[in-house]
C-alpha cells in the first residue's frame, strides 16, 4: 500500500506518516517492510489510461511515495500516534497472542494425520524396495543361467564346427595310379 492511502486509513497526514517513518527508519530496514517508488513507477501512477498527465491540482505525484508491505503496515501501526493506528496495533498484538495460544493449547490435528500418512508411505516404499531387490536378485540369477547356457552352446558350436578326422585308411595318390 502507498503512504498516502495508509495515511488516510490511519487518520493522519501523509507528511506526518513520512516523518514518523523517517524518525524510525531502523524499524523499516529491508525491502520486506517498505520501499520508495522510482521515477518510472511514479510516472506510471501519475498518468491516466490515455497516457496524459491530469491537469487538476493534487492528482500528480510530486514526491516519491513509500510503498509498504504487510510487515510494513503492521510496523507502521506501532510508530504512528493516531488513535486508529493505536487500535490497529492493539488488534495485531491480540491476534498474535491468540494464534500462539491456539497453537500451544490445541496441537494441529492435521499434523498427526500427516505424520501417520508419512509413516504409512515410508512403510509402503520400504516394501516396494524390498520386493524390487528380491526381483532384482531373481533376475540376476536368471541372467547368470542364461549366460551360462549361452557359453555352453558356444562351446558346443565350436566343437561341432571343427573339421573331424575321418576314420579309416587314407588312400595314397600313388596307389590309385
Amino acid at each position: 500500500m502507498l503512504d498516502f492511502d495508509l495515511a488516510e486509513l490511519y487518520g493522519t497526514e501523509t507528511k506526518r506518516l513520512k516523518e514518523a517513518v523517517r524518525r524510525n527508519m531502523e524499524r523499516f530496514e529491508g525491502n520486506d517492510f517498505m520501499f520508495q517508488l522510482t521515477k518510472d513507477e511514479i510516472e506510471i501512477l501519475s498518468r491516466t489510461q490515455f497516457a496524459t498527465l491530469n491537469k487538476t491540482r493534487g492528482y500528480n505525484i510530486k514526491y516519491p511515495p513509500f510503498a509498504f508491505t504487510e510487515l510494513g503496515v503492521s510496523m507502521l501501526s506501532s510508530v504512528l500516534n493516531s488513535k486508529t493506528a493505536i487500535e490497529i496495533n492493539r488488534g495485531i498484538m491480540r491476534i498474535f497472542v491468540t494464534i500462539r495460544q491456539t497453537l500451544v493449547a490445541n496441537p494441529i490435528t492435521g499434523l498427526s494425520e500427516l505424520q501417520t500418512e508419512m509413516k504409512q508411505l515410508k512403510e509402503y516404499i520400504e516394501e516396494v524396495f524390498t520386493d524390487y531387490n528380491d526381483i532384482n536378485e531373481d533376475t540376476r540369477l536368471q541372467i547368470e543361467l542364461i549366460n551360462q547356457s549361452l557359453a555352453e552352446l558356444h562351446i558346443d558350436k565350436k566343437q561341432n564346427s571343427k573339421p573331424k578326422n575321418k576314420i579309416g585308411y587314407l588312400a595314397n595318390k600313388n596307389d590309385n595310379e
